[in-house]
């Protein structure tokens, strides 16, 4: 692949703006510049610097995201500043997107992506995909609430009850909960219909995958192959 068509489908801009970062001596790949736009250059494997930057060149892009509270998902936020703003601006140009939303107040694990048939599967209340929410509530956690939530709940717009996938008590006034429909606010509607009130909404696990301890609010990381494995692995979390 050509280095300006490579480094344009990694998200470095247009082919001009490419063409120009390469010509200025700014990429280069383990530490050889290359400063023709037009090289071939093989992406297996590929390894490459921009700006002394390093990066590996990854045909679509699966990312996780420690989302923290006070940024919408959105490239157009209406109230509050867009998580792009703590992204690489790459990520905006190669168009990856969150896979669902979190309310700009929830805070926890976000993926992203540019593979729409990715985006689909992990975002589709359809496939009934696990998500554990450590929710801090307002009052104290009481037996009715959780067995309410557990029985189901009834939401002003859903036909039939709502429940949880999993609720236990983590504190008096924590509750680990876990959803599978992908309803719209859907946490914060069913603590209020079972009886209670969200003070604060963390996201820990999406299917088989955990938030890690060591990723901080607002920080990022690929998805490798073995997140992509835990992710699809359900075993002990939709049984």
């Amino acid at each position: 692949m050509k280095t300006e068509r490579m480094l344009q489908s990694q998200g470095f801009g247009s082919r001009k703006d490419c063409r120009a970062l390469i010509r200025a001596g700014l990429f280069s790949i383990d530490g050889v510049v290359i400063d023709d736009p037009f090289a071939e250059i093989p992406t297996t494997e590929l390894r490459f610097e921009v700006d002394g930057e390093s990066w590996r060149y990854r045909e679509q892009a699966y990312l996780m995201f420690h989302k923290p509270a006070g940024y919408e998902c959105s490239r157009k936020p209406t109230f509050h500043p867009s998580i792009y703003t703590l992204l690489p601006q790459q990520f905006a140009n190669r168009d990856i997107q969150p896979v669902g939303r979190l309310d700009q107040d929830t805070t926890g694990l976000l993926l992203m992506s540019d593979d729409g048939q990715f985006i689909h599967v992990w975002s589709s209340g359809k496939k009934r995909i696990p998500k554990e929410y450590l929710v801090q509530t307002s009052e104290t956690v009481s037996d009715e609430l959780i067995a309410n939530l557990l029985a189901g709940v009834k939401l002003d717009d859903e036909p039939e009850l709502i429940a949880a996938f999993a609720c236990s008590r983590e504190g008096d006034r924590m509750l680990r909960l876990t959803v599978t429909e992908g309803k719209y606010h859907q946490v914060k509607r069913m603590l209020v219909a079972g009886g209670g009130n969200v003070a604060k909404l963390h996201r820990n696990r999406v299917g088989g995958l955990e938030l890690p301890d060591d990723l901080p609010e607002g920080g990022w990381r690929w998805l490798e192959p073995g997140d992509l494995a835990r992710l699809a692995d359900l075993r002990g979390v939709a049984d």
